[in-house]
């Protein structure tokens, strides 16, 4: 058998729930299966009980997972580099992350090909991203928006669109009797879901991080301005999220100053398996996403993938989840304000800022349907993520592209195609 293609993968530790570890841990198993490649991950951005080398029983050697603050050092890369001798180097995440990483490209991509997965939220181009996207042989973005702007700034830079994915047989639509397996484990009150007229409440569904630009007070004080509306014992909002997130606001004295601690506002703040989180997908009748910027947005893509439909901000990757360009799948709301933030390593990209009142318009038009208007536009949102999205036609192109960049780039003897200097005409 021919030498397995050896990956380093450097992010989000593959077994933490966040975004970035659940594609990472979706990529390497797909790419694991096929006989082809062994795994090396760096696994980051959480808190470790030990740092101990952990491996899979399934996969075994296959797969070693080294634990690391941060996202790792330059030295240790420099010790895995020379000890492991990977084929290939592959990251995700934001790039403010990967400073140190391009700082010293020239001696990694001296021996092995760099591979980034990278999304990019939003407008103006990153004009200021020239020069990391050029210390990369490959990019492969996540978002449409992503690919565009890339190929805007650094249109050298060989690249691909290769979106996120989900677990299609988890993330589906359940019978009423798996949902009410929420009630029978004591994970929700059936009750809290009953109207006063004994009827079932509209449920919204909303699963972010509590995070600034997730807008998560926003949501709560224009979900009461809808209540105002419909009625205050007509609907509740399912917020799965930690209420305390330094990062975030006070959600509990939000609701508290609001008056919504009768079952209109429900904390969900336990850290789920992903079938659980299905079922809270298929318990809500709409899950809603109004960030003002947001790459792909895992949780939306989840509830289409269930049969759920959504109202977002038509922004990042979130626009080409509730609409293929014919049919829509929720309510997509452009912003009324697009406006210039940025920070000393960002110094410009849009946040894309929505008007209270069509927010809560878009909450009365979804809560105002039929069942039945809602069912055929969940159904359709699933079809859209199975068509689109499709999981194995997706794990193909990895498969493809891991396998080209190894044939055409080569590493360490047979490295190739890369020279650490350029001719420069001085006048």
């Amino acid at each position: 058998m021919d030498k397995k293609i050896k990956i380093l993968t450097l992010g989000d530790h593959p077994f933490s729930p966040s975004g970035i570890g659940t594609q990472t841990k979706y990529i390497i198993e797909a790419m694991l299966k096929t006989g082809k490649y062994s795994f090396l991950s760096l696994g980051g951005a959480m808190k470790h009980d030990n740092y101990e080398v952990v491996k899979t029983k399934q996969w075994e050697d296959d797969w070693v997972i080294h634990p690391v603050d941060g996202y790792g050092t330059q030295e240790m890369l420099r010790s895995m580099l020379r000890h492991e001798k990977p084929d290939i180097v592959w990251f995700m995440t934001d790039p403010r992350f990967w400073g140190w990483l391009w700082h010293i490209e020239h001696e990694v991509r001296s021996l092995a090909p760099m591979v980034y997965y990278h999304v990019w939220d939003n407008y103006p181009p990153p004009t200021f991203n020239k020069r990391f996207y050029e210390s990369n042989d490959f990019i492969a973005t996540i978002s449409k928006v992503t690919n565009e702007l890339v190929g805007i700034v650094a249109p050298d830079v060989k690249k691909e669109y290769i979106p996120h994915v989900i677990d299609e047989n988890i993330f589906r639509k359940y019978s009423k009797e798996e949902v009410k397996d929420l009630f029978q484990a004591g994970l929700a009150k059936e009750t809290n879901f009953i109207n006063n007229d004994g009827e079932q409440k509209f449920v919204f569904f909303w699963n972010n991080r509590n995070a600034r630009r997730k807008q998560s007070g926003s949501v709560i004080f224009w979900f009461k301005d809808f209540l105002d509306r419909v009625g205050h014992d007509k609907a509740s909002l399912v917020m799965h999220t930690d209420v305390k997130d330094v990062h975030g606001q006070d959600l509990e004295a939000i609701i508290n100053s609001l008056g919504l601690t009768n079952s209109e506002v429900m904390f969900s703040t336990q850290k789920y398996p992903p079938d659980v989180l299905a079922k809270l997908y298929n318990l809500a009748d709409c899950t809603i996403n109004v960030a003002d910027a947001e790459g792909f947005g895992l949780a939306t893509f989840e509830s289409l993938a269930c049969e759920t439909p959504i109202i977002v901000t038509m922004t990042g990757g979130l626009q080409e989840q509730v609409t293929d360009g014919k049919d829509w799948f929720g309510i997509g709301i452009e912003p009324s304000s697009k406006a210039i933030i940025g920070s000393q390593d960002i110094p410009w990209i849009y946040e894309d800022r929505l008007n209270g009142k069509e927010v809560v318009d878009a909450m009365e038009k979804m809560y105002n349907m039929t069942k039945e208007e809602r069912e055929e536009m969940g159904r359709k949102g699933r079809q859209h993520v199975l068509t689109n999205y499709n999981r194995e036609k997706i794990m193909k192109k990895w498969d493809d592209l891991f396998t080209y960049i190894h044939n055409e780039w080569g590493s360490w003897e047979t490295r190739k195609n890369y020279q650490s200097w350029k001719f420069k005409e001085v006048i």
